[in-house]
């Protein structure tokens, strides 16, 4: 079941805005190194001290730790949090007690998937529910996908629905067949890959569908060009890590953090609503909300337009 988009030549219905910046939870639950309990409560803490309150999360990061952590560890204080959490996928114990995951996109397995990210949350309702990853999956969405996570919406069990996903030629098809609020691109519009903007970014602009960037690092490459680094979780190319760093060079230039302009880039698409990014210490939250407000001077921005790392269309001058 597809729900039509609005004719052409009318105006969506305006949807509730999300919080300019959010974090991603994925460090939480243990990617690429281990946190301790200690460890994700304080970057809890500091998001709330910050005054961060979009938090993404997905039942896969950590085998549902990084739900769990987040549910039990965010403090009281945090005004109105937006949760964002993921469906299509279920765990299931494996020879040996090994757990693994298993795609599930009917009806009873989305429920079934969102049930036990609202136990472990701690929470009745989420703000918004992400198919994750379905990319293989397009025949299953279109058969029950959608429509279940459309029933969920309805019954108020979450805000907002949409699709997050890395493979970003078929999320764009998403937003093209589906009516839906809110897609989470990983990757594909950062100072060092702009895919989404020949395609997903002008389509969602005119759908009204709202827009959260994530990966704006590359996988830490931007935070940190340094031999050995991560891009795209994979490691970097010679080439793309000498673009990394004159990146650096040019920001330095101007006395501009390259994380900051590696957090603002995505504001300079009028699509765009907000940016996550994940944080594994108090220390990095702290550090990236500061990037985020970091004043960055156009002239800057006509440098960085110029060396490519920035479509100079996107700057409106």
């Amino acid at each position: 079941m597809t729900a039509p988009h609005p004719p052409a030549g009318s105006l969506p219905e305006p949807r509730r805005a999300l919080p300019r910046l959010g974090i991603g939870t994925a460090p939480l639950g243990g990617l690429f190194e281990e946190v301790t309990e200690r460890e994700a409560a304080a970057t809890l803490e500091a998001a709330t001290a910050e005054g961060i309150t979009l938090f993404d999360t997905a039942p896969r990061y950590g085998n549902g730790l990084a739900e769990e952590r987040l549910g039990r560890l965010l403090p009281a204080g945090t005004a109105r949090p937006v949760i964002s959490t993921k469906a299509g996928w279920l765990l299931r114990e494996g020879a040996g007690s090994e757990p693994h995951w298993i795609t599930d996109w009917t009806e009873r397995g989305i429920r079934t998937s969102l049930e036990g990210s609202l136990e472990r949350l701690g929470r009745s309702s989420v703000d918004v529910l992400y198919l994750h990853d379905p990319q293989d999956y397009a025949d299953e969405v279109r058969a029950t996908a959608y429509a279940a996570a459309c029933r969920l919406r309805d019954e108020g069990l979450v805000g907002a629905i949409g699709f997050g996903m890395n493979r970003l030629a078929a999320l764009t098809g998403f937003v093209s067949e589906f009516d839906v609020d809110v897609v989470l691109v990983a990757g594909h519009f950062s100072l060092l890959d702009h895919g989404a903007l020949r395609t997903l970014l002008p389509l969602c602009r005119r759908t009204g569908t709202e827009v959260v960037v994530g990966g704006v690092f590359a996988t830490g490459l931007l935070a940190d060009p340094s031999r050995g680094a991560m891009y795209n979780y994979h490691p970097a190319p010679d080439e793309v890590l000498e673009r990394a760093r004159l990146c650096g060079r040019i920001c330095e230039e101007y006395g501009v953090p390259p994380a900051a302009a590696a957090v603002q880039f995505p504001f300079l698409h009028p699509a765009v609503d907000s940016v996550v990014l994940g944080c594994r210490t108090a220390t990095e939250v702290t550090a990236n909300a500061a990037a985020s407000r970091f004043p960055v001077p156009d002239e800057l921005w006509d440098r960085l337009a110029a060396a490519g790392f920035v479509p100079p269309g996107l700057l409106g001058r």
